[in-house]
């Protein structure tokens, strides 16, 4: 159902070329280099001054709820809200727009504060659920590390809506001065703090890295937003908003989850297990997050502009467009990755408390991680082409599909292989999601890569 009753009629196809889409990427990426780049050296830092130790395992931990909640509030009310913002844009009904955001703020904040005193109170058992081998020693100092971060999930989740108000308008360089402002406070945090706090340097550094993603945007936003102070529940954006969201929610959830089960396992492996995860998870996701997000966050608007004109044929050409540029670009990545996976980690983390039996370590799940490469990347992208046409829950019914895969797979391999077989399960189950939504997609929309050559081109250039 339109939200938009008297919007004018489109006057010519919302047609996004092959170059215009690849120009907005570049911008995009250049911005998002900056934050990764930044990202890197924070994780160049982490390793110089905590390493695999302990203390590092609990600071992950900690970090969860956080995570969790960026996760799956943050990526699920931009991938939300962007389409129903993008409708009010198109027939040129600010004022709505100004009206919901609002009111979603207003609303997510009042339940954001809720949550997080909630979070705080029932910080001890959290801590137990979600690292059930940790001595009472290590999950004391980990409770206390999660109270300190619980309330930037107030930040992390507003920031969400800020960035879907700007993605929405086509507006990307402000949502990646997140990165770049988290990445930025945690090193200098690292860096000034530690000789006097320790491990909660990263801690103070990072919870003030979380808060400034939020402010970074707000410059921007506040250029052309104008804030109400309502809670307009019978806004039909609200309905609208509802019938998407759940199911991404759900989605999100599920993604989140599948972290928390790789945390559960190796909580149990000895000392370092999920440092070791953490730093080969980095690396493997950084072509992930410079290309397919960069990707997706440009054809995002645009394949929700085609939808609700109609233009299927456009829309296939853009999905089409995403899906080979990521595919161009992370088989080669991830056959450089497995292949010089011990010089990567060597040359960006063995200093200080990284060895180099650490580099060892870290490089084997990382070349079991970068054999799934694909299937993260373009999984991106093709839930995009889904949410795009206001379909929420096929992504999720397959997400939940493939996190049973994951939870069996991960229980049958982390006894007889340890990280490296968390690492499998993970890439398992990344091949398979992609695989899926790209045979439903195909059978929704027609052929999206017409002409078959992505794969054989692909390899070509490997």
């Amino acid at each position: 159902m339109a939200l938009v009753q008297d919007a004018p009629p489109a006057s010519k196809p919302v047609i996004a070329p092959r170059q215009a889409v690849a120009a907005s990427t570049l911008a995009v990426m250049t911005a998002t280099l900056a934050s990764m780049l930044l990202g890197f050296a924070r994780e160049v830092v982490n390793a110089k001054y905590f390493g695999e130790a302990w203390e590092y395992d609990a600071f992950l931990v900690a970090a969860i709820i956080p995570t969790l909640v960026f996760g799956v509030f943050n990526g699920a009310l931009v991938s939300a809200l962007v389409p129903v913002f993008s409708e009010y844009f198109a027939a040129k009904h600010e004022e709505d727009a100004w009206r919901l955001s609002s009111t979603v703020i207003n609303v997510l904040f009042v339940l954001l504060l809720a949550a997080a005193a909630l979070g705080w109170i029932l910080a001890p058992w959290i801590v137990r659920i979600v690292a059930i081998g940790f001595p009472p020693d290590h999950a004391a100092e980990t409770v206390r590390m999660t109270r300190i971060l619980m309330p930037t999930i107030i930040a992390t989740s507003i920031a969400g809506v800020v960035q879907a108000v700007l993605n929405a308008q086509q507006r990307y360089r402000a949502a990646a001065l997140q990165g770049i402002a988290l990445n930025v406070l945690t090193i200098v945090g690292v860096l000034v703090l530690f000789k006097q706090y320790g491990i909660y340097a990263l801690v103070f550094g990072t919870a003030a890295g979380l808060w400034a993603q939020l402010l970074v945007q707000l410059p921007s936003l506040f250029r052309r937003w104008r804030y109400r102070a309502v809670v307009d529940l019978k806004h039909p954006g609200i309905t609208a908003l509802f019938v998407i969201l759940g199911p991404i929610v759900v989605g999100s959830a599920v993604g989140q989850v599948n972290l928390l089960v790789d945390k559960y396992f190796a909580s149990s492996l000895p000392a370092g297990a999920i440092a070791a995860m953490n730093y080969a998870t980095k690396v493997v996701g950084f072509p992930q997050q410079l290309f397919a997000v960069a990707i997706a966050t440009v054809i995002f608007p645009i394949l929700s502009a085609q939808f609700a004109t109609r233009e299927i044929t456009a829309l296939r050409q853009t999905a089409s467009t995403g899906l080979r540029m990521t595919a161009l670009i992370t088989i080669p990545a991830a056959a450089g990755l497995i292949v010089l996976a011990q010089p990567i980690l060597s040359v960006l983390f063995e200093r200080g408390a990284f060895t180099s039996g650490d580099v060892v370590r870290t490089a084997g799940a990382m070349q079991y991680y970068a054999i799934g490469l694909l299937g993260i990347a373009a999984s991106v992208v093709l839930t995009r082409c889904f949410f795009a046409m206001r379909d929420s829950r096929t992504p999720v019914i397959v997400a939940i599909g493939v996190m049973a895969q994951n939870i069996v797979l991960s229980a049958l391999l982390v006894g007889p292989y340890g990280v490296n077989g968390l690492a499998v399960s993970n890439s398992i189950s990344s091949l398979s999601e992609a695989l899926v939504l790209f045979y439903l997609l195909h059978r929704r929309i027609g052929p999206v890569d017409e002409g078959g050559d992505l794969i054989g081109s692909c390899i070509v250039r490997v």
